[in-house]
């Protein structure tokens, strides 16, 4: 199932019952899956089991806001009803391979789905919050050299309800259910794991879309972040559809060097990605583009590359994530000083822009950013006797 190039629409599918294409509306030979479909299509799927349209705002309510894993617990539907349900619907969540605890507290899962195949989720907990780094792909195609993600190839993307299942087994793990209106550990959702999430839009979108659904999870969109590599037709779509915070992965000033460490950037090179941060629908001093820079020890740090990443974002409202390069085995590259990424960010402050060097979290269960890296792979050649 390894695909050798980017499964990613760059303009909607055809679709029906509300946007969804029509495969993720049929029933399998088993049980319906309703984790991951839209509100129009969770009241059809019902709807043509027999259910009147108004049970689907109760189960949608029962599984969003209540966190509810089996319909035995849905006690306010009959339970003829449960027991139908039962035999004709699925809600179960994907199996939880394992999960490790940094001794930051940060947390990291690793998910497994039907056919075998694993991401990795991290919750980063904060003292009255936290955020969320949720997978949109099995890999990823972007091989960005400075990523441990980019050294697995893509397998193939996650649907929607893959993507919404991490939410739902941290939030399980958390013990965060019903939804909190406020207090919430899980504060902040950010699709930065693995894979390129514009290279699944429609997918992601319908996921997100159900997280910030106000009679379920209901996560303000000001609360999500998308991070993208830079796949300059879609952003704007992003900003328009989804009006979610935006993050690009920037790392250079200039398209020789990015070129090299974000591929990406020989198909959309860097004065094509700034425009289209410029344009981006919700890119405004209140809701600022970030601009995410790894740290790289005598690649990209020095004062010259500072000053030239003032002069790159001139016109975007802006702030710059300061990244220090986290290691993992075989990584190319070292991490900056810290005296080096000081004097960066020192120059980055006084050009106007605001420039925190972030604070690895979970680099003992390389579970920082950059280190994510599932199993699946691995696993498979165990299993088939290669190295």
């Amino acid at each position: 199932m390894t695909s050798t190039s980017p499964p990613h629409s760059e303009s909607p599918n055809a679709t029906s019952c509300g946007g969804l294409p029509p495969k993720e509306c049929s029933q399998n030979t088993d049980r319906t899956s309703l984790i991951g479909l839209d509100r129009a299509c969770f009241e059809s799927a019902l709807v043509k089991l027999g259910e009147r349209s108004y049970r689907a705002k109760q189960i949608w309510h029962w599984l969003y806001y209540q966190g509810a894993r089996t319909f035995d617990e849905m006690t306010t539907l009959p339970k003829s009803l449960r027991t139908r349900l039962s035999s004709s619907c699925n809600i179960d969540r994907p199996t939880v391979n394992r999960m490790q605890q940094s001794e930051d507290g940060a947390l990291k899962w690793l998910v497994q789905f039907a056919d075998e195949r694993e991401v990795e989720c991290v919750h980063i907990p904060e003292e009255d919050r936290g955020a969320l780094c949720i997978s949109s792909q099995v890999g990823c195609t972007l091989t960005c050299r400075f990523c441990h993600t980019g050294t697995q190839k893509l397998v193939r993307n996650l649907d929607a309800g893959e993507i919404v299942n991490q939410v739902l087994i941290a939030r399980d793990t958390i013990g965060e259910w019903p939804s909190p209106k406020d207090g919430r550990m899980i504060s902040n959702i950010v699709m930065m794991g693995m894979g390129e999430p514009l290279y699944n839009f429609d997918n992601v979108a319908r996921a997100l879309r159900i997280i910030m659904d106000g009679e379920g999870i209901s996560l303000s969109r000001r609360r999500i972040t998308l991070s993208t590599a830079g796949v300059v037709p879609l952003i704007e779509r992003c900003g328009r559809e989804l009006g979610v915070n935006l993050a690009v992965s920037l790392h250079a000033v200039d398209d020789e060097l990015r070129n090299q460490i974000v591929p990406i950037n020989k198909k959309y090179p860097i004065a094509d990605l700034l425009e289209a941060c410029r344009r981006y629908p919700s890119g405004r001093n209140s809701r600022r583009i970030t601009f995410e820079y790894v740290m790289l020890k005598g690649v990209n740090d020095s004062d010259s590359d500072a000053r030239a990443l003032v002069r790159l974002l001139d016109g975007v409202p802006a702030k710059v994530n300061l990244i220090p390069f986290n290691a993992w085995p075989g990584a190319p590259y070292q991490c900056s000083s810290n005296n080096r990424m000081h004097s960066f960010a020192d120059i980055i402050n006084d050009g106007g822009y605001s420039a925190p060097i972030r604070v690895p979290r979970g680099r003992d269960i390389l579970a920082a950013c950059g280190q994510l890296k599932s199993d699946s792979e691995q696993v498979k050649r165990n299993r088939t006797g290669l190295s």
